[in-house]
């Protein structure tokens, strides 16, 4: 089974974001999408999550379009990690982690042991378990960062997406979720997640999707995509590359 999004235009009601855009997602792979602000990456996820309805073209997972799945069957499917998440409620962060455990039962059941083993074991993994009886909304935002994570996985779902997943962590915990991701794929989940940093997807991807003004810039194996050239094309920015860094011996430093 792939996330595929074949020929896809996306926006909103009242205007045209990109268009033109195939993307294959097959497990096992982690996908890196970069480019410029104002660019269609947050669009973009969000029309293959099926939060944002395509303009044209079609998203599918596996045979069939993702139109025609449930919700439930989505949400068993599809896990996502928002770049930031606002919270309303001072629900405790294992119950936020719990809420990832919706699509297993229904709104009016209460959560299993099976249920709140997976939760526990997640706390535990991303090192948050302290925090269970915290309130979400007393926590930083890299806590939160990872509770939305561990939310993600606890539907255990086939193909993970993050926007930004790094934004606001701490050095220490940006390569913790970085090396999840790459773990991830390993076990077989599919991975697609967005950054401003090339050489973190460098170091963690397999591929990389380039886009500029909603259009396909560049896409291929890592090595082959970022490069300097390419890549001060993509930002128009000088850009050093330098010796010893991250993935293939290199890494890439704006001037």
């Amino acid at each position: 089974m792939n996330l595929e999004a074949r020929d896809l235009a996306i926006g909103y009601p009242d205007r045209l974001v990109g268009s033109g855009l195939n993307v294959t997602l097959a497990k096992g792979e982690v996908l890196a999408l970069l480019g410029p602000n104002g660019g269609g990456k947050t669009t973009l996820l969000k029309t293959m999550l099926g939060l944002l309805p395509p303009k044209s073209g079609e998203i599918r997972l596996g045979s069939t379009s993702l139109a025609t799945r449930s919700i439930r069957e989505r949400a068993r499917l599809l896990g996502y990690v928002p770049q930031s998440h606002a919270a309303t409620f001072a629900f405790t962060v294992e119950t936020v982690v719990l809420m990832g455990r919706t699509p297993f039962g229904n709104l009016f059941s209460s959560y299993t042991a099976q249920d709140r083993s997976v939760v526990s074991a997640l706390l535990e993994r991303f090192g948050i378990r302290e925090l269970a009886q915290r309130p979400y909304t007393m926590i930083s935002g890299g806590e939160r960062q990872l509770a939305l994570l561990a939310r993600a996985l606890a539907q255990e779902p086939h193909f993970i997406v993050l926007d930004e997943p790094t934004a606001s962590l701490d050095f220490g915990n940006q390569g913790k979720v970085m090396r999840e991701i790459r773990a991830l794929a390993a076990a077989g989940h599919g991975v697609l997640f967005t950054t401003h940093d090339p050489n973190q997807a460098l170091r963690y991807a397999h591929r990389a999707l380039l886009l500029r003004e909603g259009a396909r810039f560049a896409e291929g194996p890592v090595e082959q995509v970022l490069t300097r050239a390419i890549l001060e094309s993509l930002y128009q920015t000088e850009i050093e590359e330098v010796a010893g860094g991250p993935g293939q011996g290199r890494a890439f430093l704006p001037r």
